[in-house]
């Protein structure tokens, strides 16, 4: 039996972006949360969920990271510990798909962190821009390698019109990502959530 589809735009997309320690997965912690959901193709910023987050003890900010997004230990005390944050994620992801710009590395620091926290990890289903980014560019041309293809989210977001934002804000980035993933479905003429994975 063949299961249809639901139309793209008759699910919540709960787009996430993470700005974190550095970029390694496996120990990298959560510093900053920022998701805004896509509802009936609209981007409903009203509904935002924005939060810094006190990384445990001992945990490493690298200086590299710590440029990007200027987020520092001081700042950081006052908030929430990544405990009282998983679950406001969770409660978001159980009401649709989740859409990031990367992820293999939010979605895999997202995991790691649900299974330390032992909180249940919703599974949802994952819609990736740079995937459809690469889908689209190979659409328009085959012979293309994935070098040739702009992935980063800022350029991607100007070869389609989109204007410039500041990156490295957790809420910013998940509005860029929004934005971006409004563009690139009418780019595919993605009818169905199916079209978007």
């Amino acid at each position: 039996m063949i299961f249809r589809s639901p139309p793209w735009d008759s699910v919540v997309y709960w787009s996430l972006d993470l700005e974190t320690g550095g970029l390694d997965p496996k120990k990298d912690p959560i510093l900053a949360v920022g998701m805004v959901p896509i509802r009936e193709g609209t981007i409903r910023v009203g509904e935002s969920f924005r939060t810094l987050v006190r990384p445990e003890r001992g945990s490493a900010i690298t200086p590299e990271s710590v440029q990007a997004h200027q987020l520092v230990w001081r700042e950081l005390q006052e908030a929430p510990p990544l405990g009282r944050v998983l679950p406001e994620i969770e409660s978001r992801l159980r009401e649709g798909v989740l859409l990031v710009h990367h992820g293999g590395l939010d979605v895999t620091i997202l995991k790691r962190d649900f299974a330390l926290e032992r909180v249940a990890w919703p599974a949802p289903k994952v819609v990736d821009t740079m995937r459809l980014l690469l889908r689209n560019a190979h659409l328009r041309n085959p012979e293309l390698s994935r070098e040739q293809v702009t992935l980063n989210l800022s350029r991607a977001r100007a070869e389609y019109g989109l204007p410039d934002y500041q990156a490295h804000d957790a809420l910013t980035d998940a509005i860029s990502t929004a934005e971006l993933f409004l563009a690139l479905r009418a780019a595919l003429g993605a009818r169905t959530v199916r079209d978007l994975r």
